[in-house]
């Protein structure tokens, strides 16, 4: 049985997340990260990649004062 409370398992995104929230493709998404200019990522055990919502909404505000 997992110990996570709902607000934890909340406070990290899943590429599926941001994709479908920013209206763009996974591979898209993977431009992005090797070219180093996507939100800050995790990189679990297995292999999955997992964005801290606070780091997602850090990187949308710097898009923001960029533009």
């Amino acid at each position: 049985m997992s110990t996570a409370t709902p607000a934890r398992r909340r406070a990290h995104l899943t590429i599926a997340d941001v994709c479908a929230d920013l209206g763009v493709a996974r591979s898209t998404f993977y431009d992005w990260r090797a070219a180093k200019k996507a939100p800050r990522c995790i990189k679990l055990p297995n292999g999955d990649i997992r964005i801290r919502l606070t780091d997602y909404e850090r990187w949308l505000e710097s898009l923001e004062d960029a533009a």
